[in-house]
């Protein structure tokens, strides 16, 4: 039943998803786009910048999407519940174990292990989110003529004015969604 396979889905990826939003991207693409099959990886990508543009955690956002498209309102609160159901529980244990034993050593050595491992999901998911969104698949990483300019272009512009001159975040998302909207329409 599709119901199961979504809440499972979405389960699993509440139950691993690390350091947040970004780092469960991995997941979340492993689940719905290679074993699944729901999106392919240009509606993924869609589904992250929907999902990014929306309020709210980048996960949930994602699982409310994916379990809409599926199989309607009701994958979307199954889809949703999955993803959230998990985080509960592990929230309510963690935080009762922390606050018993949060000076011993043994946990601190075990939080600075994890971030590392963060840090490598969130680059995985970027490069994977540049390869959808340049046009860049595996096999097509030296055909020149698949590459997507115009996305690279508005994406340096982007990267520059955020990280050069610290535009405002929401400005620089409706002006690229503009420039989108005149170069891909």
């Amino acid at each position: 039943m599709i119901y199961i396979k979504i809440f499972w889905s979405f389960f699993q990826i509440g139950l691993f998803s690390f350091g947040g939003g970004y780092a469960s991207m991995p997941l979340i693409q492993n689940q719905i786009v290679d074993l699944h099959g729901w999106l392919s990886m240009k509606e993924f990508a869609d589904v992250i910048t929907v999902s990014q543009m929306t309020p709210g955690p980048i996960a949930i956002n994602s699982a409310t999407f994916v379990g809409l498209r599926v199989a309607g309102v009701l994958g979307a609160v199954v889809a949703t519940a999955g993803c959230i159901l998990p985080s509960c529980i592990i929230i309510m244990i963690l935080s009762t174990l922390y606050y018993r034993y949060r000076g011993l050593s043994m946990i601190q050595g075990i939080l600075k292990g994890l971030r590392p491992a963060v840090i490598a999901l969130v680059l995985s998911a970027g490069l994977s989110l540049c390869q959808a969104s340049f046009g860049l698949e595996r096999q097509d990483l030296l055909r020149f003529h698949s590459i997507d300019y115009a996305s690279i272009v508005i994406f340096t512009f982007a990267l520059i004015g955020l990280r050069r001159y610290k535009a405002n975040p929401i400005f620089i998302m409706l002006l690229s969604g503009l420039v989108g909207m005149l170069v891909f329409s």
